[in-house]
């Protein structure tokens, strides 16, 4: 699950049962990423205190699109499925968000731009030039809406990049998708086939 040694569900106490209960409650069962984190809970109460900071001031739509563009552009299967699922599920639909992993699909202009910088931003963010950012407001962007883009895209940075440093596969879970969605959305590393971690009760 990681390459480094993490603490199992069923020995978990203090801060990681806490951790724990709360994503189960949220997901029904352990997440291999919040394993990962298990060796320093407090750590991941930062990022996600960080991560509602900057979601809080994007639609939810914009703000999936700058993520999953980020997760693609760093090959994170395990974000790039999170985040397309959240597309599909809430916003489009299976057959858009594969479309939108291969073309664009039915993005509005202004949209393909958001992802292209948001892309740029993840692979080499000190080519971006004042001319890319002068694009978005082309497109209608405030400046305060690139900021958020920006911090949308720099954030999945530290995300993806800590996960996949450590080994961390996307869950299992993630199998049950559409087929043609799950390969489109798997940029990097293979899914889990393991089955999914679950929090004994005390």
């Amino acid at each position: 699950m990681a390459y480094i040694r993490t603490i199992e569900p069923g020995e978990a106490e203090g801060p990681v049962r806490e951790m724990y209960e709360g994503v189960r409650a949220r997901f029904g069962f352990v997440p291999n990423w919040a394993q990962a984190f298990s060796l320093r809970p407090a750590v991941l109460d930062g990022w996600t205190g960080l991560l509602k900071s900057i979601a809080s001031n994007l639609p939810a739509r914009t703000y999936e699109l700058a993520t999953l563009a980020a997760a693609r552009a760093l090959r994170s299967s395990y974000c790039s499925l999170a985040h397309g699922s959240v597309l599909a599920d809430q916003v489009f639909d299976a057959s858009t968000v594969t479309a939108i992993m291969k073309d664009g699909g039915p993005l509005e202009p202004r949209e393909r731009a958001l992802m292209a910088f948001a892309e740029k931003l993840a692979v080499s963010a000190d080519r971006i030039t004042e001319a890319d950012v002068e694009a978005l407001r082309q497109h209608g962007y405030r400046d305060e809406e690139i900021f958020d883009v920006a911090a949308a895209a720099a954030a999945r940075c530290f995300f993806s990049k800590l996960l996949d440093a450590l080994g961390v596969e996307a869950d299992s879970t993630f199998n049950d998708l559409d087929p043609a969605l799950r390969r489109a959305l798997t940029v990097g590393r293979p899914v889990a086939d393991v089955p999914t971690a679950r929090l004994p009760d005390v």
